[in-house]
């Protein structure tokens, strides 16, 4: 090989490696633009070439998803074959009965109050029986003291399912104790306001054009699992006054009580409290012309029970 060809030779490598790191040199300081380039070029032979891109992907997750670990633990075959059965069978063994008829009592308070007027016991029951939309319901409520039944009642009504929480009442109401006697044919509503108020409202219509509406809300606040505080606020009014009965017309008398309950199983809870109550009008006429107070404070121990 000549001198001229050797040096044509020589110079060639040079410029080839010279070429090679001002490359490099550009690499290393723009990286950015070095990755953008490549992946250009990337999108540009995918683009070429589509159906192989999914089919990788496609074998890529068909991959993952044959090593991901199933969390599935099949459950064990039944020990017994089970026989045909015939529909009220099903609904036997399953105890599914939506149509079954049930029963319930409930004694909301049975206390004993210290009252201005002395020691007094008071209660309120409910009873019923029936299924999910009709029940027969009992209901009672009032106060003993000095040795005679004092503003007690008992109703007996057919109840019906009106809508999700609500039911309407119809029936007949029997007030007894002091004063006269009286019977009332009664229409109500009972159910669960929102925010978890249970409301109950129940108009009355007697002889000789005697009309009464009693409205009673009670709330339960859960302090813990087992100690409950129950606000409770009842109200009764009259369309014309009774003097036989010691009751006022309009607003006659108002109940707004705490107590306090330990439910040592949910059936069955010791409970303390207050009641204030309070007449109006004629009805507080009626009780100071007796020699009692129109307003009262009393506190309360008692039991809740039901079953």
């Amino acid at each position: 090989m000549s001198m001229r060809s050797r040096g044509g030779v020589a110079l060639g490598l040079l410029l080839a490696c010279s070429q090679t790191a001002v490359a490099q040199e550009q690499k290393d300081e723009y990286p950015h633009e070095h990755a953008m380039q490549h992946a250009r070029s990337m999108d540009h032979e995918a683009s070429k070439h589509p159906s192989a891109t999914h089919d990788g992907a496609h074998a890529a997750t068909e991959t993952d998803a044959r090593s991901a670990p199933s969390d599935h633990i099949p459950p064990p075959p039944p020990q017994h074959a089970m026989d045909d059965m015939s529909a009220a069978e099903m609904i036997e063994v399953m105890d599914m009965d939506d149509a079954a008829t049930l029963a319930m009592f409930k004694l909301s308070r049975f206390e004993r109050a210290t009252t201005d007027n002395g020691p007094a016991t008071a209660w309120k029951a409910d009873a019923w029986l029936g299924g999910d939309f009709d029940k027969l319901w009992f209901r009672s409520e009032g106060e003993h003291a000095d040795g005679e039944f004092e503003h007690a009642d008992a109703e007996l009504f057919w109840s019906h399912a009106l809508a999700a929480f609500w039911d309407t009442q119809l029936g007949v109401r029997h007030d007894f104790g002091s004063g006269a006697d009286r019977s009332w044919a009664a229409f109500g509503v009972q159910g669960l306001a929102p925010y978890w108020f249970e409301v109950g409202a129940t108009a009355y219509v007697g002889d000789a054009g005697r009309t009464a509406l009693r409205v009673d809300v009670d709330y339960e606040l859960s302090l813990t699992q087992r100690l409950i505080l129950q606000p409770r606020l009842e109200f009764n009014a009259y369309g014309r006054a009774d003097p036989a009965a010691d009751i006022g017309s309009g607003l006659s008398d108002a109940e707004f009580g705490l107590r306090l309950r330990y439910e040592i199983r949910r059936e069955f809870a010791p409970y303390v409290g207050v009641e204030w109550t309070r007449s109006f009008g004629g009805t507080a006429d009626f009780a100071r012309a007796d020699g009692r107070d129109a307003s009262d404070t009393r506190f309360v121990v008692g039991l809740r029970i039901w079953y």
